[in-house]
């Protein structure tokens, strides 16, 4: 039998990730500039964080214009859901053993 640390998600070891996968948990979806400032993040490590979400795909990214001025907001997929939802209680089973 594995060990529950083996069965954390990958994709939520780093700060950010998890960060920016809570803030989506609780949104219905959240723009680039209202995630990057509850965060407080730059423009290049939310990119990268959230590229390496999408690429799971546990986020979907949405670029709209509004107006001439581009608009990216983010969203969790079901799938994203799901897995974020599971290492969450994987987290809470280590704390209880």
């Amino acid at each position: 039998m594995k060990h529950l640390i083996h069965t954390l998600n990958k994709a939520f070891d780093h700060r950010v990730r998890l960060g920016v996968m809570a803030v989506l948990m609780a949104n219905d979806s959240v723009s680039f500039n209202d995630l990057k400032e509850v965060l407080d993040l730059t423009d290049g490590n939310l990119a990268s964080h959230v590229a390496a979400l999408e690429k799971a795909e546990y986020v979907l990214v949405s670029k709209q214009f509004i107006g001439k001025k581009p608009n990216t907001t983010y969203s969790a997929t079901e799938a994203g859901k799901t897995a974020f939802q599971q290492h969450l209680a994987t987290l809470e089973k280590l704390l209880r053993s």
